[in-house]
């Protein structure tokens, strides 16, 4: 079927659905394939439940009497092709936004900012691979002014497919730093491949890049782009905002500016004097689209983080310092450095180990290790066995539970508490037993 005349389907049912179990009336069906299932098994019980249509890519699962089955070549690359088809089609304003760290808190607090004066479209949660970012294009309207997308990647051309199904018009790539070593195979490979993001914005007329004029590396690979800077205060420096932290006590409080105008203060309810730059992209994003500074400042004091990512946590034992979303070393590195400097005790941390990091595993947890012993910490649990394997002095334990039991044994009072590692630690569940 030609995308035109699915096209048109979309059109009459714009609702899309991947999950048999989950399927509204009227909706499509796309019967994606994973490592374990395969969607096209499930598509006549979708039908059934009530959607007007079901696309597969296996002829034995259709039923040539019935015309709600649709035969394609591939669902996955059919999906994509319908989502930049539909994306051309609304001609909407679009944000891409992908980094190492903090693409996910940034799209949230860019959305935030620009919501105060344009209805606003962007990726939910996480939802910023090559199934996430096409089903987040799909839900785009005519009403929607702006879109913020968000691309995530672990392996090389990621970034690349990715930009070309989501066609952005303005870019940002928060920062780059170690993680998902092991697919990306170095550093090196890590900022070539977030700079596919650039690479295709070159080729793109009136294209526009927010860059963080602190970053070496972002600056390195910049080259030939329309930018418009953010950053902390430097002389000559031909920034659009400037910012800087005021203190971290725990929230972030900073202040920033446009030029040589007014310095406005913001307290945040975000921790860590990681989330300024974050916060500075906000800001930058929301100068240039022409909210007004009071609108931002109220935006970014409103944001409360609700992901695993940056958010404090009063228990009616502890204060909890919860970033157990995911972990690198770079994440990793930044999350200690301001634990380290929070001026609150008691103090403990709970680290669990950082994944897909390949053949520099050990190499990197050994030196969050050796950062530690510099650290003044009052307590350090460690937990997985890639920590375990390091050389330290600290108390370790293979996996969550392990933790969960320590903590009924022996739980922890009147602490500050930092939880921090990789999503499949599954260290989220020892909050309850904080």
């Amino acid at each position: 079927m030609e995308i035109s005349s699915l096209y048109h389907i979309f059109r009459q049912y714009p609702v899309i659905t991947t999950d048999s179990r989950h399927c509204l009336p009227k909706s499509l069906f796309f019967a994606l394939k994973g490592a374990n299932f395969n969607g096209n098994a499930f598509a006549k019980s979708a039908l059934e439940q009530g959607c007007a249509y079901a696309i597969v890519d296996e002829e034995e699962y259709c039923d040539a009497q019935d015309k709600r089955f649709i035969l394609v070549d591939d669902v996955l690359k059919t999906l994509q092709r319908l989502a930049n088809y539909h994306r051309r089609q609304l001609g909407t304003r679009i944000i891409g936004i992908t980094g190492t760290n903090g693409k996910t808190t940034t799209k949230e607090l860019i959305a935030h900012v620009l919501m105060k004066k344009y209805r606003v479209l962007y990726t939910q949660g996480n939802l910023n691979n090559h199934i996430g970012v096409p089903l987040t294009l799909l839900r785009l309207t005519a009403e929607d002014e702006i879109a913020v997308i968000e691309m995530g990647a672990s392996h090389p051309g990621d970034i690349r497919e990715l930009v070309n199904i989501v066609e952005p018009d303005y870019g940002i790539i928060t920062n780059v730093g170690k993680a998902h070593l092991e697919g990306f195979g170095s550093f090196e490979g890590v900022i070539k491949t977030k700079g596919e993001l650039y690479d295709y914005l070159r080729t793109k007329p009136k294209s526009i890049v927010f860059l963080h004029n602190d970053n070496k590396y972002l600056n390195e690979i910049a080259d030939g782009l329309a930018t418009i800077r953010y950053g902390s205060p430097q002389a000559g420096a031909i920034l659009n905002a400037c910012g800087e932290v005021v203190e971290c006590a725990p929230y972030l409080h900073f202040h920033w500016r446009q030029g040589n105008s007014m310095w406005h203060e913001v307290t945040t309810h975000l921790i860590g004097s990681y989330n300024m730059d974050n916060m500075l992209a906000a800001v930058t994003i929301g100068l240039y689209f022409g909210v007004s500074s009071q609108q931002i400042d109220a935006a970014l004091a409103d944001y409360v983080p609700t992901n695993n990512r940056s958010q404090l946590e009063d228990t009616a034992n502890n204060h909890l310092i919860i970033d157990a979303y995911n972990a690198n070393p770079t994440s990793m590195t930044a999350a200690l450095k301001n634990f380290q400097a929070m001026k609150v005790t008691p103090k403990m941390a709970i680290l669990g180990d950082m994944k897909e990091l390949g053949t520099h595993s050990a190499e990197e947890h050994q030196k969050i290790v050796d950062m530690l012993d510099e650290c003044t910490f009052d307590k350090v649990w460690l937990v997985g066995s890639e920590f375990g394997a390091t050389r330290h002095s600290q108390r370790t334990f293979d996996n969550a539970d392990e933790v969960i039991a320590a903590l009924k044994a022996e739980a922890s009072q009147g602490y500050y508490i930092l939880i921090k590692g990789s999503n499949s630690m599954k260290l989220s569940a020892i909050v309850p037993y904080l």
